[in-house]
């Protein structure tokens, strides 16, 4: 079985939305585009060529496969672009994308059904990088198995959320930390079973 491994960026309040660049992602007016990048140190540098050295595929949403796929294939000489370029792309969508990048394998029929049985095969991990909306459907069906999750100190009050309106209740276990010279904690959780209930007064 194929791990869903997510990766995410997000505030303190619990926006992802667009922390890469101001134009990435400006929907329902959002202002405040690229609010990750000055954050950035060479521990978190490590961190990422750490999380993305195990060979794996990309499951992504639309919205952050057409930012992906807007940018990594121009891109020349550069090993992060060389890899996105080569592996396979899983794009899970109700609605057509442009898939003129190469590898690119479009989910839109029943994307969950879909995503499930591709999890059921013999393969290396998938990798979510952004996708908002799409893990919200996965953490719906119980089908991550690992959350990476990058908090910065900057809180920004709107914007697409992580644990948005409708997040299934669920326990984590945090399996791995680091905080950065900017303030930056990097985490990864795993899934821990149902939402512990208990007393003080007990």
């Amino acid at each position: 079985m194929r791990k869903i491994i997510t990766n995410t960026f997000m505030t303190l309040d619990g926006v992802m939305q667009a922390p890469g660049g101001p134009d990435e992602d400006t929907n329902s007016g959002f202002e405040y585009g690229g609010w990750s990048v000055t954050q950035w140190d060479q521990l978190m540098n490590e961190a990422m060529i750490e999380a993305m050295k195990d060979p794996y595929d990309l499951l992504l949403g639309r919205v952050t496969y057409e930012i992906f796929a807007a940018h990594w294939p121009s891109l020349k000489d550069d090993p992060t672009a060389d890899l996105f370029n080569r592996i396979n792309k899983y794009v899970a969508t109700k609605s057509s994308a442009n898939t003129t990048w190469e590898n690119t394998v479009l989910l839109n029929q029943d994307t969950t059904e879909q995503i499930k049985s591709l999890k059921l095969t013999n393969g290396i991990d998938l990798q979510v990088h952004g996708s908002a909306n799409l893990i919200q459907s996965l953490l719906r069906h119980g089908l991550i198995d690992q959350m990476n999750i990058w908090i910065y100190p900057l809180v920004i009050g709107k914007g697409k959320r992580l644990f948005g309106d409708g997040t299934v209740p669920a326990n984590f276990k945090l399996v791995k930390h680091l905080v950065s010279t900017s303030g930056v904690i990097i985490t990864s959780y795993e899934q821990n079973g149902k939402v512990p209930i208990g007393s003080f007064a007990s």
